[in-house]
């Protein structure tokens, strides 16, 4: 099995910063690509920013310099550092990993979730 565990959600007021992080664990033989997305009331999920195992990022346009992905490919883990959070940032977000694990003596590759932590920019 694998579990995707995050922390870092909170309040904070426009302008402000937050810190997401998220762990990988479990029967992990490799992990691609690792990203963060959210979901608002109302609203589809959509992307937030992705980050390859060789450190290629991309974001949405709407976080375009204000929010910076890293990962730790050793601890498996991938972090997204938010600043100049606005009132439409306000959403559950999401850990993703697209990775390859070993199940049964098969190598598969899937997608896997986190629980989301709530992210609200109110003041």
């Amino acid at each position: 099995q694998v579990q995707l565990a995050e922390s870092g959600g909170g309040l904070v007021q426009p302008g402000g910063s937050l810190r997401l992080s998220c762990a990988a664990s479990g029967s992990i033989f490799s992990i691609n690509a690792m990203g963060w997305y959210r979901q608002a009331p109302g609203k589809q999920r959509e992307l937030v920013a992705a980050i390859t195992s060789g450190g290629r990022a991309n974001y949405a346009d709407s976080v375009k310099g204000r929010f910076t992905i890293s990962r730790d490919n050793a601890k498996n883990t991938v972090n997204l550092q938010m600043n100049s959070l606005k009132p439409e940032d306000t959403a559950v977000y999401y850990c993703n990993a697209d990775l390859n694990r070993w199940g049964g003596g098969i190598l598969s590759r899937n997608d896997y979730w986190g629980q989301g932590t709530q992210v609200t920019v109110s003041s």
